[in-house]
């Protein structure tokens, strides 16, 4: 007979606590055990009870806390020994956030578990960077891909990502934002192709910093963006500047304060939270 507790895999969204789910918020009042990565927000785990283990798998670009092997493993340990267990990860589980490998892990130790769902990170950019991920003018396909593997090197068909009308999405890219540029343009995109990177979006911290293909390597460089930050490719990122820039006056929060540019193309924009955010630039 199996007396093991359950698991449930459960994404905590792209930062904004405010964009948590009501069930993933419920899960997470009444938690006994959670096991929670790096871009889980204080506030998030805030709804966690102080008396519950809450143990730190936090993986960030490069450096993992945990192996993966060992929180699987981890995970079996606790619902076996009769703990219900929150697996809380940033963003949606089952989207580059190695749920499916746990799922797995779980599924063959024979322990029940349910996945949450949670925005994840491209959608929430998609709303507050003021960038579409489709529009009928402009795309009419978006392709989410990670930026590395366990490789540590991206693995991509760079034919099919360079091909016209569609948005791409790259996650945990900045590290090979320069490469993923020459590929693309080597693979047949325009050199001007619009693309933008934005730095911890939905949260305070925001910040987007948009050129093309030829300078966005350069410019995140020259911004020293850092991680976790969003590479999106594609005619869509045009739109920011009418979305955002000249629709300034409908954003309800007043901006961070901006921070200014090199350079006279690209556009730099410290946002806060919520639709229309990130209202004023710099150029």
């Amino acid at each position: 007979m199996n007396t093991a507790a359950k698991v449930w895999l459960v994404g905590a969204g792209p930062g904004d606590p405010e964009l948590l789910t009501i069930k993933a918020a419920r899960l997470l009042t009444r938690a006994r055990v959670v096991l929670y990565d790096h871009l889980v927000g204080d506030e998030v785990l805030g709804l966690v009870p102080a008396d519950a283990l809450r143990v730190y798998v936090g993986k960030q670009e490069g450096c993992h806390a945990v192996p993966q092997e060992e929180i699987s493993r981890m995970l079996v340990r606790f619902a076996a020994a009769g703990s219900e267990v929150v697996r809380l990860k940033g963003g949606d589980p089952l989207v580059f956030g190695r749920g499916g490998e746990e799922a797995q892990a779980l599924a063959r130790a024979g322990i029940p578990f349910e996945v949450v769902p949670g925005i994840t990170s491209a959608q929430g950019m998609s709303a507050c960077a003021g960038i579409p991920l489709t529009h009928r003018d402009h795309a009419s396909s978006v392709v989410l891909v990670t930026g590395h593997t366990k490789d540590d090197e991206p693995a991509c068909d760079w034919a099919s990502l360079a091909r016209p009308r569609q948005t791409v999405v790259f996650y945990m890219g900045l590290r090979a934002l320069p490469r993923i540029c020459r590929e693309l343009i080597a693979h047949g995109m325009a050199v001007d192709m619009p693309a933008a990177v934005v730095e911890r979006a939905t949260t305070p911290q925001q910040r987007v910093v948009t050129g093309t293909l030829l300078t966005l390597a350069a410019l995140a460089r020259a911004h020293e963006v850092r991680s976790p930050a969003l590479v999106v490719v594609g005619d869509v990122v045009r739109l920011r500047e009418e979305l955002v820039v000249r629709g300034s006056a409908v954003a309800t929060d007043t901006p961070a304060p901006e921070t200014a540019s090199p350079r006279r193309t690209p556009r730099v924009a410290r946002s806060r939270t919520g639709a229309g955010a990130g209202a004023r630039t710099s150029a």
